[in-house]
């Protein structure tokens, strides 16, 4: 079946069929007929799964070529999704993936990069899920893109693109995009692997250094010797770095380091694969009032702790970007784990993945 013509997907958005197919909607039904049909919301159906990197005793990345609904606008290199999957007939679960393909438009095929987490609770392993069991034809459920992690409209004549791990996928869509827009400019492209085995695209950023065109690549292996990231190395690849416009993305350790080096230079944009492990402070007593349970306060986020006391939250990237565990605090301080902001005020909306309680808290959950 093809999609709806835009007269009908105009009949279909209006207020007078929202109102007929109250409570579960359009999409509902659409979704009955065919799941690539939709009004407002946003699927795609799993086209292809490739491998990336298949290490013994180590998780897997696979990257996945998603046709999405024509209800997806797009997206700018360097945005994030997130992804729903039903594992298993339990409630969906969504988790936010990187976007590795260049910048896309409305209902354009894109792919998302990611590696299998062997740490998710049982049956809410959507990444797991996605790279061991899902099969082509799969249908998930998206969000639009988001995030502002992205390249300006006008590129520099030079930049500077950090990546660490599974971290290289955001700035991989950035080099995408670049050579599919032809940028004449120069590219610096250093990324951190833990070793050759674990490189992801490394078939292709071989390609990319073979050929040059103005990408500089760099690609490194600390634990065989390389160096790691300190001034005086960026100063020897990059003469003058702190004034040259960088994205860096990968785990906090690398996020830190390369902050430090940069001395707060407005140069640097920089995103977090996890968030930076900073914490609140321990001592006093947090109560998830709504189930009745409380616990001695360890100073992790309040998800860790919720979990820790046998609770299961909704919850999706685990970084503060999806919004998805937001619950009420009614009482107590909390920290913001990665921009190390207090508040203590009462009946808050608050993040529990990156909110951390200094002392007694509690909250409606």
């Amino acid at each position: 079946m093809s999609a709806p013509s835009n007269l009908a997907t105009s009949i279909l958005r209006s207020r007078a069929l929202a109102a007929l197919t109250s409570p579960h909607g359009v999409d509902r039904y659409l979704e009955l007929v065919n799941p690539m049909w939709a009004a407002t919301e946003v699927r795609a159906r799993l086209v292809t799964k490739e491998v990336e990197v298949d290490v013994e005793g180590h998780p897997r990345v696979a990257t996945l070529t998603l046709q999405p609904t024509s209800t997806w606008a797009g997206h700018r290199a360097g945005q994030h999704l997130q992804v729903g999957v039903e594992i298993g007939g339990a409630r969906r679960t969504t988790r936010v993936f990187s976007i590795s393909s260049p910048d896309s438009r409305r209902g354009d095929r894109f792919t998302i990069t990611l590696r299998a987490n062997p740490d998710a609770p049982a049956g809410r392993g959507v990444s797991r899920y996605l790279v061991e069991e899902a099969q082509p034809g799969e249908i998930l459920h998206l969000s639009q893109a988001e995030g502002e992690f992205v390249l300006p409209d006008r590129v520099p004549e030079h930049i500077l693109l950090i990546s660490g791990g599974s971290g290289i996928t955001p700035v991989m869509s950035m080099l995408r995009s670049l050579q599919r827009r032809t940028h004449r400019g120069r590219v610096t492209f250093l990324h951190y692997a833990q070793s050759p085995e674990h490189q992801i695209f490394a078939e292709e950023l071989a390609e990319v250094a073979r050929t040059g065109y103005g990408v500089d690549v760099h690609l490194l292996n600390p634990e065989l010797g390389d160096p790691n990231l300190s001034p005086a190395y960026l100063e020897r690849l990059v003469p003058g770095y702190r004034d040259v416009p960088t994205w860096a993305c990968g785990p906090a350790p690398m996020v830190e380091a390369v902050r430090a080096a940069y001395d707060g230079s407005e140069a640097l944009h920089v995103e977090y694969f996890k968030p930076p492990r900073t914490s609140g402070e321990a001592g006093g007593e947090v109560a998830f009032t709504r189930s009745g349970v409380s616990g001695a306060n360890s100073g992790a986020p309040l998800l860790e702790q919720a979990e820790a006391l046998g609770l299961t939250p909704e919850y999706g990237c685990r970084m503060g970007i999806c919004f998805s565990c937001v619950a009420r605090k009614t009482d107590g301080t909390v920290r913001n784990v990665v921009s190390g902001e207090t508040s203590s005020l009462p009946d808050e909306e608050i993040r529990i993945c990156v909110s951390a309680p200094e002392g007694d808290c509690t909250v409606d959950l």
